[in-house]
């Protein structure tokens, strides 16, 4: 075989070539910002109702965009990066915040897809360098932008220019995104821990678990809401840093938990969609398709409706009361992408190549775009437009309106 240069080799073969236990050294060293020259500070104003500044857009994790999306929303603009898209992006005011595989934050002009300012994960400037790439959403404050990377390395920058702020090591990957209670920020790892830290990055608590955590903490309360690979459902008292509530959940979890009220809804490895009284520590429903197949995708429930992708190619819509199906939807592949509701539809992405729009009273499809490639990252709705990227070598990040 010939030989391969460094932008030929695939970053996920590159990344098997690699060892672990790099984030020790990431965070003693410092980090640097890549803008181009012609690009303009970004503008800033706090998130807005309309906006879409977290992995399911609001701490309680629902995937309800409070914005409009048109009725048949049309391509905009798009952006190539050479690893794909596998993370949602988050979208504040005229800016998308998008991370790439390649180990690149992007913003870009919500209207126009020019890029504003980028900032890498690793201080050297030589492009054939290996950077850890980001896999979470970004978390968008007023002033700043908090991001995990594959090394387990959170990044604060600020959100105007992308410059670097702080950054906190954990001792593995960051696959959620980070969330916000009152002053403090909340970071889940694969180190199996819940950090809570200062807005300056000083660790305040850590609360351990048994294995790693794949989810985004959920927040509802005072409380938040853990899973990953040890099985349980950990509830988390924010004020005090200790665990509230253990229940066995009899699966591991990739997808991150919606919360309404006492309720939280997730899908499991082995199969299910459970509805959890988390205060009793109940199982109110489980339901379980015709085909026993992972749930990887994070719910978007509304008032009548938990709507999940699964590998076996459906989204399953259930009556939220009963854990009942209504109806289900099915593609070509698997689906993992996270969907997200507005207007009475609900839009998510498939293995398949194609992004949909399904009305949430009929299940029937109604919009439909053949992007090519399989997207499984998370739709985000926010400020009159949908933002997804492709999850293979150069994909695209679209952006409807």
């Amino acid at each position: 075989m010939g030989s391969f240069s460094s932008e030929q080799l695939s970053r996920r073969v590159a990344l098997g070539q690699l060892s672990t236990g790099v984030a020790s050294v990431l965070a003693a060293a410092g980090w640097s910002v890549q803008s181009l020259a012609a690009a303009q500070p970004a503008v800033v104003d706090a998130p807005a109702d309309t906006s879409w500044p977290s992995f399911r857009g609001t701490p309680d994790q629902c995937g309800i965009a409070k914005c409009t999306l048109a009725e048949k929303p049309e391509l905009k603009w798009e952006v190539s990066s050479p690893d794909g898209w596998v993370a949602g992006v988050a979208i504040v005011g005229e800016h998308v915040f998008a991370p790439a595989l390649c180990g690149y934050l992007h913003c870009f002009d919500l209207k126009t897809g020019q890029e504003i300012w980028k900032y890498r994960s690793i201080e050297d400037p030589d492009p054939k360098k290996f950077a850890a790439g980001f896999k979470a959403t970004p978390l968008i404050t007023e002033t700043m932008v908090y991001i995990g990377d594959e090394d387990g390395v959170l990044h604060a920058l600020e959100r105007a220019t992308g410059k670097k702020s702080w950054v906190f090591a954990s001792g593995a990957e960051i696959a959620g995104c980070v969330a916000l209670f009152e002053d403090k920020l909340l970071l889940a790892s694969h180190d199996s821990y819940l950090y809570c830290l200062s807005k300056d990055g000083q660790e305040v608590w850590k609360f351990q678990t048994n294995d790693r955590i794949n989810c985004s903490p959920g927040i509802a309360d005072s409380f938040t809401f853990l899973a990953g690979c040890d099985e349980h459902l950990r509830v988390i008292d924010l004020k005090t840093g200790k665990e509230f509530r253990d229940m066995p959940l009899e699966s591991f979890l990739i997808a991150s938990p919606a919360i309404v009220g006492d309720l939280l809804y997730v899908g499991t490895h082995t199969g299910m969609i459970v509805c959890v009284d988390w205060r009793k520590g109940e199982f109110v429903w489980r339901y379980e398709g015709p085909r026993k197949m992972p749930f990887h995708a994070s719910a978007a429930v509304t008032d009548d409706l938990v709507l999940v992708g699964g590998h076996d190619k459906h989204l399953h819509a259930v009556d939220r009361a009963t854990g009942v199906a209504k109806w289900t939807f099915a593609t070509r592949a698997k689906i993992e992408s996270s969907g997200t509701v507005v207007d009475q539809r609900i839009f998510f992405g498939s293995n398949d190549g194609n992004l949909y729009g399904v009305s949430l009273d009929t299940g029937a499809e109604v919009w439909k775009f053949n992007a090519g490639k399989g997207i499984s990252a998370g739709v985000a709705i926010g400020e009159g437009c949908l933002v997804v990227g492709e999850d293979q070598q150069s994909g695209r990040l679209l952006c409807f309106a």
